[in-house]
């Protein structure tokens, strides 16, 4: 994994956030199959709020060399025991290659050093490897707690995973 780099990401990064949420196979499994049509003054607007955020809330750019990958983000919910949702999205090129599995573990670290109580995915039902990862990565299936019914739906499969 020399040549990963999983760094926070930095105003030059929005052209390839850019790229990646306009990429419907990237983004598929969160209900938007023709990709995300967004402005780079929306992601601007995004990209302030991510700084100001931090280090409660980050977001990361994944790197294999010079060769963007996509992305990996936490959020720690200060309102709900600390408990921090992830999120990643790769490129079809960078899957399969343990690149997921690196970025996700940088995410989780920081969240919980950033003091996160425990971390939650909620991946789409469909997205089998996905399962897959996060249970390889320790994530364990729990009930979906009513407030991410409420905002994500009941159709979700929602997974907990607490500092080792």
């Amino acid at each position: 994994m020399k040549n990963i780099k999983v760094i926070e990401t930095k105003e030059v990064d929005l052209k390839n956030i850019l790229a990646l949420w306009a990429d419907g196979d990237v983004m598929k499994f969160v209900g938007f199959p023709n990709g995300l049509k967004e402005t780079m003054e929306n992601l601007n607007k995004w990209y302030k709020w991510i700084e100001k955020s931090r280090p409660n809330t980050n977001h990361y750019s994944i790197y294999n060399g010079d060769e963007y990958c996509g992305e990996s983000f936490y959020s720690i919910d200060n309102e709900r025991d600390n408990i921090a949702s992830l999120d990643i999205k790769l490129f079809e090129h960078a899957r399969g290659k343990g690149i997921a599995s690196f970025a996700l573990n940088h995410a989780i670290q920081e969240a919980f050093k950033n003091g996160a109580s425990r971390v939650w995915v909620d991946p789409n039902p469909n997205n089998i490897k996905a399962i897959l990862l996060y249970e390889r990565l320790g994530f364990v299936r729990k009930p979906i707690p009513d407030y991410i019914k409420e905002e994500d739906g009941p159709d979700i499969v929602y997974m907990e995973k607490y500092n080792d």
